[in-house]
């Protein structure tokens, strides 16, 4: 049976806030999750990884998820519309995580989880939490206001821990005025739903990122239709027109990769704008706050790691504050050592990420798989060649996957293979990402 009196208040009804609200509900810790209730029609971060899959299962949500999604089986990789293409199986991760994801409505997912964490026994508030700012041991930190007090069921001399999981919106973060990292790309992506978008998957569910002549594409295969969007420079956006809707359409018709496979589409949603796709807080906790989800900071979505990131948070911050109880959260210096060893986490699998991503902007990743294929048809002593090609695609793919993304020894390897496999291969600015259309390097081998 839970407490009566909840000692976490949660701060948003986002992906972040219902996973944790559910997890702390699976270990009987009472929490109160303010929820404004502004949902979004669309949201970016519909192709879900392997990662999130243990998750689901520790949630007993997956069986709901998988009926409200397309399986998904793998990526695929595309250098415009004649150069190199990558197709990673998630069959490659097999072992240790499950070797396929789900492409999955967001609105739908969000509102599962909120509905999991309600089942569980986490209590909603439909209301904005108003905060105000206070000073701690001459920190600043936050407090609710009485009425966000009282509607959360606590006494007006309540401190409860205070977890921000609002998003983008970086309530926290924005009140006390915490600066942020902000990475090294300036993109905006502009993205719908489609009908009669042909998709050249290798399997169903498969998704394809393409690099175009300017900027990106993705193609993501959902029940009944095809999520499509570009991510372009900043930059570069106005010479695609006006409008969101002018830019991705004319997106579609102006890149090779796309337009013949966009010429019978029917858009049938609005077209959504997302920015600022790299950042990270420089606090992530201080007296009595927390945060947690892209309200800590978000990643590139090259890789789709979004959701991973905002379910592997909570599910970090559960592990290292809350798996022995709410006792911590009477021992001031106990839970700032907890929350410490969250913060670094969090840390390491945004830099993690930030350096895998890299190697797929920068044009690395097609050099390595051109470089491995061409090793792979060597002849060489007990197939020593072709051992390596798998054994770097797997590492690769588990990289990918949100399995060893933070591996030590993945990470070296990458930065090996990068550095001394890749003779007799295009250079890798052949491949790269670029900020605005010019014509290639060289040509593709």
């Amino acid at each position: 049976m839970m407490e009566n009196s909840p000692e976490v208040v949660i701060v948003g009804a986002g992906p972040a806030g219902c996973t944790l609200a559910a997890l702390l509900a699976q270990r009987g810790i009472a929490c109160v999750v303010f929820d404004d209730d502004k949902r979004p029609s669309l949201l970016v971060g519909e192709s879900l990884i392997p990662g999130v899959v243990p998750v689901f299962r520790q949630l007993g949500i997956e069986e709901r998820v998988a009926a409200m999604s397309t399986r998904k089986p793998g990526a695929s990789f595309f250098v415009t519309d004649d150069g190199p293409r990558i197709h990673f199986s998630f069959k490659n991760v097999e072992g240790h995580l499950p070797p396929y994801s789900y492409n999955t409505p967001r609105p739908e997912l969000d509102n599962l989880l909120r509905v999991r964490a309600e089942e569980l026994g986490a209590r909603f508030v439909h209301a904005r939490a108003t905060l105000e700012p206070s000073v701690e041991n001459g920190q600043p930190t936050l407090r609710l206001s009485a009425d966000s007090l009282a509607k959360a069921g606590l006494p007006p001399d309540a401190k409860p821990l205070l977890v921000d999981a609002s998003g983008r919106a970086r309530t926290f973060a924005r009140s006390m005025n915490i600066p942020a990292v902000r990475g090294e790309r300036d993109d905006i992506a502009y993205f719908a739903h489609f009908e009669d978008f042909d998709h050249d998957e290798v399997e169903p569910g498969q998704v394809i990122i393409s690099v175009l002549r300017a900027g990106w594409s993705w193609r993501i295969p959902l029940p009944g239709r095809l999520s499509v969007g570009i991510v372009v420079n900043k930059a570069h956006a106005p010479t695609l027109g006006a409008t969101a809707e002018e830019r991705l359409e004319n997106a579609i018709r102006q890149e090779p990769i796309l337009a013949a496979k966009g010429s019978r589409a029917r858009r049938v949603s609005p077209v959504m704008t997302y920015t600022n796709y790299q950042l990270l807080s420089q606090q992530g906790h201080g007296p009595g706050w927390v945060l947690l989800g892209d309200a800590y900071g978000f990643v590139d979505p090259m890789l789709s790691p979004g959701l991973f990131m905002s379910l592997e948070g909570a599910r970090q911050l559960d592990e290292c504050v809350f798996s022995k109880g709410t006792q911590i959260l009477h021992n001031p210096a106990a839970l700032a050592r907890a929350l410490d060893r969250y913060s670094r986490r969090i840390v390491e699998w945004h830099q993690a990420w930030t350096d895998l991503v890299r190697y797929f902007y920068d044009g690395r990743i097609f050099q390595i798989h051109l470089a491995g294929k061409n090793l792979a048809m060597k002849p060489s002593p007990f197939n020593i060649a072709s051992v390596m090609e798998r054994h770097s695609t797997f590492h690769i793919a588990s990289m990918a996957s949100g399995g060893y993304t933070r591996s030590g020894y993945s990470r070296s390897l990458m930065k090996m293979l990068s550095k001394y496999l890749v003779w007799q291969v295009p250079a890798a600015e052949n491949f790269a990402v670029r900020n605005a259309w010019h014509p290639p390097l060289r040509a593709a081998a």
